[in-house]
């Protein structure tokens, strides 16, 4: 597994970086989706191998450089990320524009890139290689390894961006470092989410979303918590991502690889629940770009480059008893069964006014909301980074040998996010952050799929 976390990181330089043009300050205020968000922050890093030695011009100092006069003239189409998050006169976030910059931080790791853990990320990445925000809303650093690689990690205020959004910014801060077109121009168009007048919403919301006020107290713990959240990166190879959809297609409905992946989990985790009175949540983070754009082109134009939020979450709940006992193809169904109801344009523009009828009262995915009568039980989200773009992040340095999210968010419930696999032959590399107790379950249950990430995996394909 290479060495744990025994390696020690010193910052040799922080400076703010900000839009190399000056800005009118101004305030952007959040679309109804972006406040479905609590305030977390979320982690990304990519990790490069030595740059030839005949290139002797990069060294980390001249890649520094690059990254920031990038950031700097990039910051100025994704300003909200060099801007500040207030509040507003009824207490709600929005987006104060004032150029105040990104904190930038250099740093030394005296760890070479083959003997990071990249399976544990709390050991050898979390308070070390991805920093911790502290003002603002997007951090940078970028930190030199002892073989002469590079890390570069940001973290982001999730109500800002989601991962479309930041996917967005990485790729665009990479073409502008090697000074070729964007692919996107960000848009900040809060309109297209604008609540309908008047409101309309289906009452299934309720089911879905919860006024934090109307939340009951925690109840007190029985006994001392044991158990604790934990991070793990793994990868899936192609064939096991078959295999499974295989079966979980086996009723004669296809479907999709994510269904199957949070069907074959959701299965996973209810199975390490002794109590079978008990329930289990599978969440699935829905990116609703698609979905509002009606396949219309000016629509998708739109909706392709909006810098924001856009995301609901469906959840499912089953008795562990149910989810222990039928086959994946049964649960597979319940998958694609809840799914189906949010992956449409009504679900958003329901969710839309939802959101405005609970205004300024803040709101919470139901999912997240540990003490509620039934939810005795585990619950986890899935956030589809099928679009994660490793290969794309390339600051004319070559590109990643592997890039992740990193997002110990701290919550009750556990958060799951599978990527494509930088290897690029159709595997998956999965972060996970959920107990500990059922990543040990996990890996002994499921160790013919979950196979932990290593740098012999990234060097042997």
């Amino acid at each position: 597994m290479g060495v744990k976390g025994d390696f020690t990181v010193v910052v040799t330089k922080k400076e703010v970086v900000a839009t190399v043009l000056p800005m009118q300050e101004h305030w952007l205020p959040m679309s109804n989706l972006d406040l479905l968000l609590p305030p977390v922050d979320v982690g990304v890093f990519f990790c490069y191998k030595k740059t030839p030695e005949e290139d002797n011009l990069l060294t980390f100092g001249s890649m520094c450089c690059v990254l920031k006069k990038a950031l700097a003239l990039v910051l100025v189409s994704y300003y909200p990320f060099a801007g500040e998050i207030v509040q507003n006169t009824v207490g709600e976030p929005e987006i104060l524009c004032n150029n105040r910059g990104v904190d930038f931080i250099e740093a030394f790791a005296d760890v070479d890139l083959c003997h990071l853990d990249l399976y544990n990320p709390d050991e050898s990445v979390e308070g070390k290689l991805v920093p911790k925000k502290k003002q603002g809303v997007l951090c940078v650093q970028v930190t030199e390894l002892k073989c002469g690689g590079l890390v570069v990690a940001c973290t982001f205020d999730h109500r800002v961006a989601d991962a479309y959004s930041t996917n967005m910014f990485l790729v665009s801060w990479a073409e502008t470092a090697r000074s070729i077109p964007l692919s996107f121009r960000p848009s900040f168009r809060r309109s297209l989410l604008y609540p309908r007048r008047p409101g309309l919403y289906s009452c299934s919301l309720d089911h879905l979303y919860i006024p934090i006020s109307a939340l009951p107290p925690p109840p007190e713990p029985e006994h001392p918590l044991v158990d604790h959240l934990i991070s793990r990166i793994y990868y899936i190879s192609a064939d096991n991502l078959t295999r499974l959809q295989l079966l979980a297609s086996a009723n004669g409905a296809h479907k999709t690889k994510l269904e199957t992946f949070c069907a074959f989990l959701w299965k996973l985790v209810a199975a390490g629940v002794t109590e079978r009175g008990q329930f289990c949540k599978l969440g699935i983070v829905v990116d609703g770009r698609i979905r509002l754009s009606e396949g219309k082109i000016d629509k998708s134009k739109l909706f392709n480059s909006y810098f924001g939020n856009v995301l609901s979450i469906p959840y499912g709940e089953k008795p562990v008893r149910v989810l222990t006992s039928q086959p994946l193809s049964s649960t597979a169904d319940s998958v694609h069964e809840f799914l189906e109801s949010a992956v449409t344009k009504d679900h958003f523009l329901d969710l839309v006014d939802w959101v405005e009828a609970q205004r300024p009262e803040p709101v919470l995915a139901r999912i997240y909301a540990g003490g509620e009568e039934g939810s005795n039980g585990p619950a986890l989200v899935v956030s589809s980074g099928q679009r994660f773009p490793v290969s794309k992040v390339e600051f004319g340095w070559g590109k990643p040998v592997f890039g992740s999210y990193h997002f110990p968010w701290g919550g009750e419930s556990g958060y799951v996010m599978p990527m494509p696999s930088p290897v690029g032959n159709g595997d998956w590399v999965v972060y996970m952050h959920l107990m500990e107790g059922q990543v040990e379950l996990i890996e002994r249950e499921g160790s013919d799929v979950f196979s932990p990430l290593t740098f012999d995996y990234l060097d042997g394909n």
